[in-house]
């Protein structure tokens, strides 16, 4: 098999496609094609369909403390192997080694919580809700199910997702962003090595035909998504005509308010890392700072202005580069698109970094952080998801303003505030319309045993992700009902019987 060429993984093993056109994959390093992708075509698709509902029957019968013990081992397999991974990522994606291995942590705790099955998967039971019945209810593994993932967090993601739906006793079909794929496939073979049967977890490759594929399949009990919002909106109403469960989380532009009261130093780095690490590319990236007044705005942006001037920019491989490339030349090309917008509808450009140049990487997909100040609620930059290294600025009269532009905005997934004052900051928390808050922490990423999700056009979905709530995604309810006569008098009553006759 060609070792330049990625293919799937099917049934336990790498599975070549038939007459299947190639992606190519870049280093964004380097601008260069390092490997083709092998896209699906009905053949493997259907062969992973197959084989994910064979082992479907068997594994969602596998006692659960069995399937926490392949998760256990499994967990301590990707912590041997985290080297491995994060520099498939780095290779792949450009982010920092340092960014990609906290991003697979956070995976890995996922796993650990999935671990857990054997109480998250517990039903309940109600004795004598009438004389002699009991009632109970068992949650139970719903099939099939498909996880699509988006180039920015390439083993990360595919952890959340597929870890506790398979522990709580699904199959799961991996579609990851063609972009970056090759963590994906040893994440499959890692979970392989802890134990789990063939078919439990495949990884089939491909673009919107391949999903289209997955979404409309009657064999697909559930669809998990991460993506922009226009195609989470699109995954979610494909899926659901479809008779699929479906969460779908979409785009974010993600505010943080700072107060006359914060520690500005500690909001400055902190906004500076949060809008500009991993080149933006992230849902809960900062990408607005709403500042309370002129003066404040004027001082923050003099503080941040030698944190963006002084990043250092380059090979994600190396240990003192703070940010990496992005991940293909199309979507640079994007960002300084969005640049020029800002610029034409009036915004101020104090940082412009449409111009840098990395030494030896000349060809790569490099782009220096941009900030734009006096930024206006109707101009683009605003409104529109850019994911990249651009932060604009807002300058509000006060609180309460701040806080009704945020709730005013269509997206909802993160936000922060910077204040010393606890009555500020209870009042933002409870009042602001977004999924993930944090109070002085720009990004609120929750720990996997917390919700992680956004309201409005951040997510379509009913449930969100981690924790008790993919419980709730990866299984549905039965309840029963039963009562038991008392044995020895039905004994009795058919020896009587039997002697009548």
């Amino acid at each position: 098999m060609d070792s330049t060429t990625l293919h799937h993984y099917i049934d336990g093993k790498r599975v070549k496609g038939v007459n299947a056109p190639t992606y190519p994959i870049y280093n964004p390093t380097t601008g260069s094609v390092i490997k083709q992708l092998s896209f699906a075509h009905d053949t493997e698709i259907n062969s992973a369909i197959i084989a994910a509902k064979k082992a479907f029957s068997t594994w969602s019968m596998t006692p659960a403390i069995r399937r926490a013990r392949v998760l256990f081992k499994y967990k301590t397999l990707l912590e041997a192997h985290l080297d491995d991974i994060a520099k498939l990522v780095t290779l792949e994606h450009g982010k920092t080694l340092a960014d990609a291995k906290g991003s697979i942590q956070r995976g890995i705790e996922a796993v650990e919580v999935a671990s857990g099955i054997t109480q998250l998967q517990q039903g309940t039971f109600s004795e004598d809700v009438a004389t002699g019945v009991d009632c109970y209810t068992m949650r139970q593994a719903i099939g099939v199910c498909v996880g699509i993932t988006p180039f920015n967090f390439p083993a990360m993601i595919p952890l959340w997702m597929f870890s506790m739906a398979i522990a709580c006793g699904n199959t799961f079909i991996l579609k990851p962003s063609e972009k970056d794929p090759s963590a994906s496939l040893l994440l499959a073979e890692l979970l392989a090595e802890a134990g789990a049967p063939p078919g439990v977890l495949n990884v089939i490759h491909g673009d919107k035909t391949v999903v289209d594929s997955l979404l409309t399949h009657p064999d697909i009990a559930a669809v998990s998504f991460v993506g922009s919002t226009p195609i989470a909106h699109y995954v979610h109403q494909t899926g659901i005509q479809h008779g699929k469960r479906v969460q779908a989380f979409g785009g974010a532009k993600n505010h943080c308010i700072v107060m006359p009261d914060a520690d500005l130093e500690q909001a400055a780095e902190a906004i500076v890392g949060a809008a500009y690490g991993s080149a933006g590319e992230r849902c809960m990236a900062i990408s607005v700072a709403v500042c309370i007044g002129d003066q404040l705005a004027d001082d923050l942006i003099q503080r941040m202005l030698p944190k963006i001037q002084t990043l250092r920019i380059g090979n994600g491989m190396d240990a003192n580069i703070d940010i990496g490339p992005l991940i293909t030349k199309e979507h640079r090309e994007r960002i300084i698109e969005y640049i020029e917008i800002g610029k034409q509808e009036g915004a101020e450009l104090v940082v412009d970094g449409r111009h840098l140049s990395v030494k030896g990487h000349e060809s790569g997909f490099f782009l220096g952080g941009s900030l734009f100040d006096k930024v206006t609620r109707d101009m683009r930059i605003y409104q529109e998801e850019i994911f990249g290294p651009v932060l604009c600025v807002l300058r509000a009269p006060d609180f309460d303003t701040a806080l009704e532009w945020i709730n005013q905005n269509p997206f909802g997934n993160g936000t922060a505030i910077f204040t010393n004052d606890g009555w500020t900051a209870r009042q933002f928390a409870s009042k602001v319309q977004v999924g993930m808050v944090g109070i002085n922490i720009p990004i609120p990423v929750p720990v996997p045993f917390h919700t992680f999700g956004g309201w409005k056009q951040s997510i379509f979905a009913d449930v969100h992700m981690h924790g008790t709530e993919s419980v709730r995604f990866y299984t549905k309810p039965k309840t029963v009902t039963s009562r038991w006569l008392n044995g020895h008098r039905l004994t009795a009553e058919f020896t009587i019987r039997a002697q009548d006759k």
